[in-house]
C-alpha cells in the first residue's frame, strides 16, 4: 500500500467518486476514484489537496480518496445548519388531490446540493378530514414521507414541522388530500 498526494478536481455525490490530479503526474487525472464515507460534499472542495491510498501501487484504479486538506470548507460538513426562519410562501391554495412543486433554494440561504431542510408548515381547509403530504419532488410514494393533518373541524389551522428530504434541485412536493388546503411554509435550516 502507498499514499499519494493530489489535487481534487471534482466530486460526484451521487456515485461518491472523485477525479484527482496526482502530484507525480500533473498531466494525468484519475477519474472514478471511490471516496471514503467520512468525506461529504461540503468537505470535498474542488482544488483542495487530498490523500489517496493505493492498495496496489501498480494499479492506479485500485485506490480510495481518504482525506482532503488545505482548503476551508464553505459550509460545516455533515451537519444541520440552522438559518433565520424564511417564509417561502403564504396561504398558497392547493386543490384536493393535487400536488404542487416548490423549490426551496436561493434567498432563504439554502444552498445547492442540500439533502434536506428543516421546515415549519401550517394549513387550513374548509373540508373536515383534509391533510397534506410532503415529499422530495418526484418521489414515487409521497405517503412514505411527512404528513400534516388531519383537519377535525372545518377552517381550523394545523401546524407541524420537521426535517424533509429534497430532490437534487432542492425541490419538494406538497399534496392536498380530501379537500383543498391553504398552505404556508417556512424553512429554518438544512442538511448538507
Amino acid at each position: 500500500m502507498q499514499i499519494k498526494r493530489g489535487i481534487l478536481q471534482s466530486f460526484n455525490s451521487t456515485t461518491y467518486t472523485a477525479s484527482v490530479l496526482l502530484f507525480e503526474a500533473t498531466s494525468f487525472a484519475l477519474s472514478g476514484v471511490p471516496v471514503a464515507n467520512h468525506i461529504d460534499g461540503s468537505s470535498a472542495v474542488v482544488g483542495a489537496l487530498c490523500a489517496l491510498l493505493f492498495f496496489d501501487e501498480h494499479n492506479l484504479q485500485d485506490a480510495v480518496l481518504i482525506a482532503t486538506f488545505a482548503a476551508i470548507p464553505p459550509l460545516p460538513p455533515g451537519r444541520v445548519t440552522f438559518l433565520t426562519g424564511y417564509q417561502h410562501f403564504l396561504n398558497i391554495s392547493i386543490a384536493a388531490g393535487t400536488t404542487q412543486t416548490f423549490t426551496l433554494l436561493g434567498a432563504s440561504g439554502i444552498p445547492v446540493g442540500v439533502l434536506g431542510v428543516l421546515y415549519k408548515a401550517y394549513f387550513t381547509s374548509a373540508t373536515v378530514g383534509a391533510y397534506l403530504q410532503l415529499a422530495p419532488h418526484g418521489a414515487s410514494d409521497v405517503s412514505a414521507y411527512a404528513t400534516l393533518g388531519t383537519i377535525a373541524v372545518a377552517n381550523i389551522f394545523i401546524n407541524g414541522g420537521g426535517m424533509l428530504q429534497v430532490d437534487t434541485g432542492g425541490s419538494i412536493d406538497i399534496k392536498a388530500n380530501n379537500g383543498s388546503c391553504n398552505v404556508t411554509l417556512y424553512t429554518y435550516g438544512y442538511v448538507l
